[in-house]
């Protein structure tokens, strides 16, 4: 395809059936190679690769949609997997993990020794972003930072976020070249003159191949369709699961008012219990200082009734001795009237 052809129809390289048709056809490795060195800069470019899972047409004739990934390996035994995700989850990671693990485990048979496992490296392109405040590309690594030491080279994640990528200047390198292809080219219907290369214009010519021929057009529409309605789909599926998780919220803060309804009750009870204790208390002391106060009273009456029979009988004895007196001095009289003398007698 030369820089002036025109495509009928604009392609997205990211829907599957491209992108797989793109990396993942053993007519195409050479972009699969170039693709790699561009994103992995080894230190020794990668020269040839076994695609183990090529493009197959057939895999996309249906409208359901599957994880569709591209795993290779290189001359040197080293394997490589190229996945395209265009919606981002909250365990995509996990997920990236996994696929990871499972390449690296299947490498040997059983009771094959563990010397034998190779590299792996995965590199996935995302639609939109799975990390915040950070450049586009991440390269993840088993690595201590802290100590500043590998654990080991076989472990290599590279998560490309295409919504984040920007071009650093005028003149693009191989890695910018490709992230703006996946990134633009489905808004071009002819290959820009600064991406005017030969892995460039043999990606375009993929394009082209879905644009202009009718049966690929069709197996790419219906792609289109099929990530639509799955695009539909997950969002009445998130909405949904936004509304279990506001439901699920607040059920657990009407439960939570309800358990501090509860404590409050309670308190409040424990409190009324208390103040009714200690009024009781109070009552029963007040009662004691009552009865203390009438047996202090009743204790006044009897010392004030004893003082009262001490004071008759004091004058009663008062008055025994004055009538004895008395009458003493009248017998004293009639004596001595009688001129008799007192006291001989």
């Amino acid at each position: 395809m030369t820089l002036a052809t025109l495509m009928r129809h604009l392609i997205n390289p990211l829907v599957d059936c491209v992108f797989k048709a793109l990396l993942g056809d053993v007519k195409n490795t050479h972009l699969t190679v170039d693709f790699l060195n561009a994103i992995i800069k080894p230190a020794f470019p990668i020269q040839t690769i076994h695609i183990l899972n090529p493009y197959n047409e057939k895999e996309f004739l249906d409208d359901k949609l599957t994880i569709v990934d591209i795993k290779a390996v290189d001359s040197e035994g080293n394997h490589y997997q190229i996945e395209v995700q265009l919606a981002v989850f909250s365990y995509l990671p996990a997920r990236m993990l996994y696929t990871w693990s499972d390449i690296y485990r299947a490498e040997l048979e059983g009771g094959e020794n563990f010397n034998l496992l190779e590299p792996v490296v995965s590199i996935w392109l995302l639609g939109d972003n799975l990390f915040e405040d950070s450049e586009h590309h991440h390269h993840f690594q088993a690595y201590d930072p802290v100590n500043e030491v590998a654990l080991s080279d076989h472990l290599a994640i590279h998560v490309l976020e295409l919504a984040k990528w920007k071009p650093s200047s005028e003149l693009l390198d191989k890695e910018d070249q490709w992230l703006c292809f996946f990134q633009q080219a489905k808004d071009w219907d002819r290959l820009p003159k600064a991406l005017d290369n030969p892995e460039m214009r043999q990606a375009m010519q993929v394009l082209n191949r879905f644009s202009e021929k009718q049966r690929h057009y069709d197996l790419y529409q219906a792609r289109v369709n099929a990530m639509r309605e799955q695009s539909a789909k997950k969002q009445l599926l998130e909405k949904a699961e936004q509304q279990r998780q506001e439901a699920e919220r607040l059920r657990e803060e009407a439960e939570q008012r309800e358990k501090e309804a509860q404590q409050q009750k309670e308190e409040a009870e424990r409190r009324e219990k208390e103040a009714q204790q200690q009024k009781d208390e109070a009552e029963r002391r007040e009662k004691e200082a009552q009865q203390q106060k009438d047996e202090a009273e009743q204790q006044k009456d009897e010392a004030e009734r004893r003082e009262k029979e001490t004071k008759v009988k004091m004058c009663d004895a008062v008055r025994e001795v004055e009538t004895e007196r008395s009458e003493k001095e009248r017998l004293i009289a009639l004596l001595q009237k009688a001129g008799i003398d007192s006291d001989k007698g």
